[in-house]
């Protein structure tokens, strides 16, 4: 299976193909023999405008996607809640507030996702069905 085009590093390959066989060998070409060869300065084109349409395409496809994280959080860590509460540690030095599930016999606490904002909290309580969240310091 290919990868898709915004994928890391995948553009820039096909972008660099284009220029490559469009605008260089076509310069070095003309400096050797003072003859542009304009096939390929089609063919590089071509890849190029290729490139940007199927850019597009993704792109728009993605727009309305869940990203990965939403779709795959509440299978990647299990949350039983009869053994388990959900709860939110956060650090009274530096500030930084993990989420998680702490244990109800052992107190034992299992990281799930650090929150950066308000909406990273919300995502973590839409992943696992929970409406209200505590926080331990």
């Amino acid at each position: 299976m290919l990868p898709k085009i915004n994928s890391n590093g995948f553009g820039g390959k096909v972008i660099a193909v284009g220029i490559l066989v469009g605008a260089v060998i076509p310069l070095i070409l003309w400096v050797a023999m003072h003859r542009i060869i304009w096939p390929l300065v089609i063919v590089g084109a071509a890849i190029i405008v290729v490139f940007c349409a199927l850019l597009a395409i993704e792109m728009r496809q993605d727009a309305n996607s869940a990203p990965f994280l939403r779709k795959s959080l509440g299978d990647t860590v299990p949350y039983d809640p009869e053994t388990q509460y959900p709860v939110i540690r956060a650090s009274i030095c530096t500030g930084e507030r993990v989420a998680g599930f702490k244990n109800k016999v052992d107190g034992r606490f299992t990281e799930v996702m650090l929150l950066r904002s308000m909406e990273d909290e919300q995502t973590f309580k839409d992943a696992y069905g929970i409406k209200e969240l505590k926080t331990e310091y």
